[in-house]
Formats: structure tokens, C-alpha cells, sequence
């Protein structure tokens, strides 16, 4: 008889597989529409059969984690000026019976354009918004890619503890232990029971502390292996000093970074549930990387001339606290499970080679759709097709999975974060980037709409040198002196000088424009950025702007938020993902002098979402560094800035759940 393991304080952990359904997605379409467009897939054109089956743009699509359900649709208007922005889809009750909005564009570059509003025509403006569509549906399973890889599931042993036909069958050491002897332990640790009818031995799994060793060999060189991965020893360098090969590299580095899932689970998650914040500042920024392109075993030889690139351009999500510099997420746009072989059973099921992109499951990732022979009333040649179809089968020859669009992936990655905290007041600050963008308006449009959240843009130019930027560093010092002398300001703190600075311009300018017509006025957005006074030695001068209605603030209020707007949460822990992983480090130029070379781009990003994880958890809570506040210095961590710990962990505290 078979027993399960019930005591859940003891158990192990592991990571998920593509089996776990961590995060259950509800499919938006029922089993008649199914059968519908089977029906009506050889009858109709593509384009057709498109416009009959898109009622999946506006509509939401339910998923449950951790027993709550949610619902997800990104399909709005994304400006926040106009007065459509973050709502949904409407019918209004006037003559002709007029939608919000309306479906337009060709082929793949399909938006929603926001109508004019019949009913309240002067209260506010439509501002004739053109908003790029996506599916709901590939948003939600991005969402779960990115739960499950952060998911770590207890271990379900299953234990026979008697001999067939014992006469105690029914008894468990955990329900009745009277009728076992204790048998020692094993070498973790953990307890061994004997049957006392049927004198049956069972060792039982270790608890979570006991299984540091469990089923690991050579665990003493754990400590030195994350020493060497954190500071960018190369793979087979690392295999040298520690005497091990590749494949135990990889399980050493997957059982780390199982590690300090179950680390962050216990000194990050929790700990922010209890905590809240009034205000928080959120910094995102996407870091790009060159995925080196090889090919799958059993794909080489001269019957596969057809070649990919041999370097993929692959994006990283980056969220951090701009204060603290706490890391929040490091995604990797990159599905790793993804096959085509589940991408050709959805596309002949759901018929989704001739839907829209955002009615497809799959519109997240590179190929949406399994190419298909043409349809008795097709548009698509049998060349085109067979041009598609070479793609889909060269790129099945090459390394596992699929680059993710990068706006799913920050859209779910912005999701995951307003799960994760509890604040009053958001604060954004990216560059120009319109996947950036339109991920944080279609996330937070409550918060925005309710004015408790706004966005800012700070722009750096990235082609000064370094000399360029410091005499730009140099020359802001002096300017603002010079200004503070000449307003008769006394003080010497530039910060301050910054301050009166930013509130003496706001007195004229805007980051908006006023329109008025022959009915009412209205705002919009201007694009007018301005120089901070506070320039940086590294890149000298940037650019900022305030991308939301600010214009119910006084000046005091704006020069405030424009004085913390910065990236330099970002940028530094960039500047430690190029420094410190190998893998992840900038390309190096070749002897010739004539190219860049990869030869330590990671072939696997499943890997380097592990690293960045691992990294993300060493540097929020075991690397503190020295600010000045007010007349003192304080050394701490970014988990004891963001106020979550009040202390500085080290590998082990991670390694050994000390």
C-alpha cells in the first residue's frame, strides 16, 4: 500500500515542469465555436474568416493561481490624456447604436482607433488614438511561463511501509508510530522506520534542511561554484578548478537556483504581502543580449544547408525600486518550452493560421501559427505557403523554444509586480521604449485614470564618450551655482539648488499643451522634455519628461517628482549582469580586430533566466552599498533599504537556509 507524505513543514521542494499547471488558463472559446470554425475554415478567405471569429479583442480571459481568479484585457486606448483611456469596449444607447472603438488597419498591424463619444461630447476630448491590439489570451499564458518559473512544488513521496498481506497495513509512522520501531538514521539525516509486524525497513525522504546533501554529490563545492558564477568565470573554466563536467555544472546551478527561489519565497514574497508602501518609485528597462543560435542533436551535417542566424538578439525585462535599487523581476523574453509541435495541434484545432494575431493562443511568441496548406478558397499561394513552412521547419532544427514578443513578456511582468506590492502612489520611470510604455498604461490604467499613478520618461544620449560626459558633469555643477548667485540663493547643496531650480521653471512650463475649441478646452500631450540640472559623471546630461496630466500640481509638487526621476537603479545592476555573469557579459572583439566574437553567449536561456535569478538574489540581499543621508554614510543592502530584512544575508545564509 502506497502512502503519501502529508506533513507539509518537512517536505522538499522542486522545481515545476511543463506538466505542473501552476497557473490553470481558461480557453476564451467554447466547444461550438470550435466546431463553428471547422466548419466555416474551406468556405471562407482568410480575411473572411478573420473578420467572423475577432470576437476575442475585447473579450476577457479568466485564469486562477492560488486559488483566486483573474481576469485579464489590454485591448484600450493607452493615451492617458484622452478621456477613452483604460476602458473597454461599449455600445452606446443613440441612434446607429456607435462602439468606443473600431477595429482598423491591414494585415498583422491591426489597432483600435477611439471614436468620437456621442453622448458626452464636451466633457473631455477623444484625441483619435490609433492603440496596437494583443491578445488577452497569449497574455495570460505569458503570465503563466513567467509564475511557473519562479514556482518551486513540494515533493509528493509516496512510501510502502509493509510487505503485502502485513496485518498493520493500515499504519504509517506519521498516523500511528507505536507500531514501528526506530531504525537509525540515513547519512542526511533522515529518520528510518521499521514495521514491527512485518519487519519492513523504509527510509523516509529528508526534510528541507536534511536535503542540502540529498542526492547531491560533490555538494561541498556548492559554495566555491556560486563564488565562480557570480564573478564571471566561464563555464569550462569553472569545470577546471572544481574537477567536475559540464553536466554537473547545470545541476549545480539548477539545485542554486531552486535555492533561492525558496529563498525569495520566504525573505521577499512574505515579507512584502505584510508590508505597504506609500509611494514607491519603479524603474524598467529591457537589457539585450545576443542568444548564441545552435543547432538541436541529430540537425548538423550537408542535408541541413538551410541556416539561421547564428546570434538571436534576445530582450531582459528589468523592474527595480529607484531609491533602494531593490530588483523586483529579470525576465528573459525567451519560451523555452515552447515546441512547435503544440504550436501545429492549436493552429489545426483553433484554425489559427487564419485568425487575427490577437485572437490567436500563440501571438506572444515568434511563430503564432503552424503554416497550413491552402484552404479551398485561400489567398495563399502554394509557394508562399512552402516559403512559410521552410522557416517553421529551419528554425525547428536549432535550439529548443521561442523568442517572446517582449511587450507580452513586460506586460506580464508588470502584472506579477502590482501582485506582489501593496502601494497607495506609483511612480514610473523608463526611457522612450513604446513596449515599455504601453505595457505600464494597460496595466496600472486604474491607477492612472485615478491619478495615483504617473509616468516619466528619462533619455540619455548614449553615444557621448566618457570625457564628454564628465565636462557636461562638470558644467551642470557650475551652472547651477552660477543660477543660485544670481537668484540670491545662499545655499551650496546642489540638491537643493536643483530643487529651486526645477520649481522656478515650472512656473512656465509644461510637459502638456492646452487646446481649446469653440466649445471647451482640453489637454495633450506635448512631448516637451526638459534638461535635469542634476547631471551624472558617467553620461552626463538627460533628458525628462512627464508623460501623464500633471497639471492639477502645484510647481513645488512637479519639481519634487522630476527631481527623483533617474535610471540609475537599472543601469547599475546591468553594469553587474555584464560584470559578473559570464554568459551574459558584452562580446568581445576578435584577434583580427574585424568582428565581435560570442564565445560565451549562453545557448540555452533557461540558463540564463536561472544566473539572472541567482544574481537577483545575491544582489538584493548580500551586497550593500554606501550612500550619504544627510551628514551620514549607511552601508546596506537593497532588501534592508527597501525595509524587508535588517540584515546583510551572505551565499551560505542562501545556500544553507541558515
Amino acid at each position: 500500500m502506497k502512502i503519501r507524505w502529508r506533513n507539509k513543514l518537512v517536505k522538499p521542494k522542486r522545481l515545476t515542469t511543463k506538466e505542473d499547471v501552476v497557473v490553470a488558463v481558461s480557453a476564451p472559446i467554447t466547444n461550438e465555436e470550435i466546431k463553428e470554425r471547422t466548419e466555416q475554415y474551406p468556405l471562407l478567405t482568410p480575411k473572411r474568416f478573420a473578420t467572423k471569429f475577432n470576437d476575442l479583442l475585447f473579450k476577457p480571459v479568466q485564469f486562477q493561481w492560488n486559488g483566486i481568479s483573474n481576469t485579464i484585457q489590454v485591448n484600450q486606448c493607452t493615451n492617458p490624456y484622452c478621456k477613452w483611456f483604460g476602458m473597454g469596449q461599449e455600445k452606446f444607447p443613440v441612434k446607429g447604436k456607435p462602439s468606443r472603438y473600431k477595429l482598423s488597419g491591414t494585415g498583422e498591424s491591426k489597432t483600435i482607433k477611439c471614436n468620437p463619444d456621442p453622448v458626452h461630447p464636451t466633457r473631455g476630448m477623444t484625441l483619435d488614438c490609433h492603440t496596437r491590439t494583443f491578445s488577452n489570451w497569449s497574455v495570460a499564458e505569458e503570465i503563466s511561463r513567467l509564475v511557473s518559473l519562479e514556482t518551486v512544488k513540494e515533493v509528493e513521496p509516496e512510501y510502502i511501509f509493509h510487505k503485502e498481506g502485513c496485518v498493520s497495513e493500515g499504519l504509517t509512522p506519521f498516523n500511528e508510530p507505536k507500531g514501528f520501531y526506530k531504525q537509525g538514521k540515513s547519512k542526511v539525516g533522515a529518520q528510518r522506520w521499521q514495521c514491527k509486524s512485518c519487519e519492513k525497513k523504509t527510509n523516509i525522504m529528508p526534510n528541507t534542511k536534511q536535503s542540502i546533501t540529498y542526492n547531491q554529490q560533490k555538494n561541498d563545492i556548492v559554495p566555491t561554484f556560486a563564488k565562480l558564477l557570480l564573478n564571471k568565470t566561464p563555464v569550462s573554466r569553472t569545470c577546471e578548478i572544481l574537477g567536475i563536467g559540464r553536466g554537473t555544472y547545470y545541476q549545480k546551478l539548477e539545485w542554486l537556483y531552486r535555492r533561492c527561489l525558496e529563498f525569495i519565497e520566504r525573505y521577499e514574497t512574505k515579507p512584502l504581502k505584510q508590508t505597504s508602501f506609500d509611494e514607491i518609485w519603479l524603474n524598467t528597462d529591457k537589457m539585450t543580449y545576443l542568444l548564441n543560435n545552435v543547432r538541436r542533436k541529430g540537425m548538423g551535417g550537408k542535408k541541413y544547408d538551410s541556416v539561421e542566424d547564428t546570434q538571436f538578439p534576445t530582450n531582459v525585462v528589468i523592474t527595480a525600486e529607484v531609491f533602494s535599487r531593490y530588483i523586483f523581476r529579470s525576465d528573459i523574453a525567451y519560451d523555452w518550452n515552447a515546441s512547435m509541435e503544440d504550436i501545429a495541434l492549436d493552429t489545426v484545432l483553433f484554425k489559427e493560421d487564419h485568425l487575427n494575431e490577437f485572437a490567436k493562443r500563440h501571438a506572444r511568441l515568434r511563430f503564432s501559427h503552424y503554416p497550413q496548406p491552402p484552404s479551398h478558397n485561400d489567398t495563399q499561394t502554394k509557394e508562399e505557403y512552402h516559403r512559410e513552412l521552410l522557416k517553421v521547419e529551419r528554425r525547428d532544427k536549432y535550439i529548443e523554444g521561442l523568442h517572446v514578443n517582449s511587450t507580452y513578456t513586460t506586460m506580464a511582468h508588470y502584472w506579477l509586480i502590482k501582485q506582489l506590492l501593496n502601494a497607495s502612489e506609483w511612480r514610473f520611470v523608463t526611457d522612450r521604449d513604446s513596449s515599455l510604455m504601453t505595457a505600464c498604461y494597460r496595466m496600472f490604467a486604474k491607477e492612472f485614470k485615478l491619478t495615483d499613478a504617473h509616468h516619466f520618461i528619462s533619455q540619455t544620449n548614449k553615444t557621448k564618450t566618457r570625457k564628454q560626459a564628465y565636462e557636461e558633469f562638470k558644467q551642470a555643477q557650475q551652472d547651477l551655482y552660477d543660477w543660485g548667485v544670481t537668484n540670491g540663493h545662499t545655499t551650496r547643496s546642489l540638491r537643493k539648488l536643483a530643487y529651486m531650480y526645477l520649481e522656478d521653471t515650472f512656473q512656465r512650463h509644461q510637459f502638456h499643451e492646452e487646446i481649446h475649441t469653440a466649445t471647451h478646452s482640453y489637454n495633450q500631450y506635448a512631448s516637451n522634455p526638459i534638461e535635469h540640472p542634476l547631471a551624472t559623471p558617467d553620461r552626463g546630461f538627460r533628458e525628462v519628461d512627464g508623460t501623464t496630466d500633471l497639471s492639477s500640481l502645484e510647481p513645488s509638487d512637479i519639481a519634487n517628482l522630476i527631481l527623483e526621476v533617474n535610471d540609475n537603479a537599472v543601469n547599475t545592476f546591468i553594469q553587474n549582469i555584464r560584470r559578473r555573469l559570464s554568459i551574459l557579459e558584452r562580446p568581445l572583439m576578435t584577434a583580427r580586430g574585424d568582428g565581435k566574437s560570442y564565445i560565451y553567449s549562453n545557448f540555452n536561456p533557461k540558463y540564463a533566466q536561472m544566473a539572472l535569478t541567482i544574481l537577483r538574489t545575491h544582489y538584493n540581499f548580500c551586497m550593500p552599498f554606501t550612500t550619504k543621508e544627510g551628514k551620514k554614510k549607511t552601508v546596506k543592502t537593497p532588501a534592508q533599504r527597501l525595509g524587508i530584512t535588517d540584515k546583510v544575508f551572505d551565499l551560505k545564509d542562501i545556500i544553507y537556509f541558515r
